[in-house]
């Protein structure tokens, strides 16, 4: 199954967690904090939305920083998931 976002949003697949600080110290699983990065999976085409006009600035494949509270999660073949909307990504890592 695949998953095809519409409109400005975009399917986007958390990085894991690093276990560690840089310096050593090894963190229990209830200390780390949720990762705002992921990988985009999926884009949406754009298009008019809410009657702006709206072309999408990431493709399949950036690594994005994204709201800590925004998107959807769903499960789909075993596999987390988070569909945001464009406007919920702060930023593409180079």
């Amino acid at each position: 199954m695949t998953l095809k976002p519409l409109g400005d949003r975009v399917v986007i697949k958390q990085l894991i967690a690093e276990e560690t600080t840089k310096s050593g110290i090894v963190l229990p699983g209830g200390a780390k904090e949720k990762p705002q990065q992921a990988e985009v999976v999926a884009v949406g085409p754009g298009g008019v939305v809410d009657g702006k006009e709206v072309t999408m600035q990431v493709k399949v494949g950036d690594k994005v920083i994204y709201s800590k509270y925004s998107g959807t999660e769903v499960e789909l073949d075993e596999e987390k998931l988070i569909i945001v909307k464009q406007s919920d990504i702060l930023a593409v890592v180079e």
